[in-house]
C-alpha cells in the first residue's frame, strides 16, 4: 500500500507541471525525477513557449536532474511522466540511464512505450529501462482531453 501511495505522491508533482504546461497553452505534459526517494527536477512542456522541439517535459528534466547531480548518468533515478514518451524523450532517458519510468496515460499517435511500439523492450540497447504504467491514469488524461477541448474552443472563437 505504501508503494502506491508513494507513486501516487511523485504523479500528482508531475500533474502540477503539466498544470503549468496548461496554464502556457503547451501540451499539458509533467515530469519529474526522484532519486533515493527526493524529487532532483521538475519540468513541464516548453515546446511552444520556447519555439523549440526539443523543450519536452522530460528533456528538460532530464537537463535538470544532471545539472543537480553533475554527470549525465542519472543512475539510480526514476522519472514519473504524466504522458508516455515519444521516441526523441525514449532515446534521452535510455541514454541517460534512469532506472525505471512511471506513465500516466499512453499516447497512442506517438507513445514510444507500448502504444505505437515499445522503444524500452523491443530493442536491445545498453541499458534496460523499466516501465510501469497507468499511474493517475485518468487524472493525467482528463488534463490531456480538457486541454484539447479547450484548444478547440479558442481556436473557433478566434476565427
Amino acid at each position: 500500500m505504501e508503494e502506491i501511495y508513494v507513486k501516487e505522491k511523485f504523479m500528482h508533482e508531475a500533474i502540477k507541471e503539466a498544470k503549468k504546461a496548461y496554464k502556457k497553452l503547451e501540451v499539458p505534459v509533467g515530469c519529474v525525477i526522484v532519486k533515493n526517494g527526493e524529487i532532483i527536477a521538475k519540468a513541464h512542456n516548453l515546446k511552444e513557449t520556447k519555439k523549440d522541439t526539443t523543450k519536452h517535459a522530460e528533456i528538460i528534466a532530464i537537463q535538470k536532474a544532471s545539472k543537480k547531480l553533475n554527470s549525465w548518468r542519472l543512475i539510480d533515478c526514476e522519472m514519473y511522466i504524466t504522458l508516455e514518451p515519444c521516441a526523441m524523450c525514449a532515446g534521452a532517458i535510455i541514454q541517460s540511464r534512469i532506472k525505471k519510468i512511471y506513465i500516466g496515460a499512453m499516447d497512442l499517435k506517438t507513445g514510444v512505450a507500448g502504444s505505437v511500439f515499445n522503444l524500452f523492450k523491443d530493442y536491445k540497447f545498453n541499458h534496460n529501462v523499466d516501465v510501469e504504467e497507468g499511474i493517475l491514469k485518468s487524472e493525467c488524461e482528463q488534463i490531456l482531453k480538457n486541454f484539447f477541448k479547450d484548444l478547440r474552443k479558442l481556436k473557433k472563437e478566434n476565427s
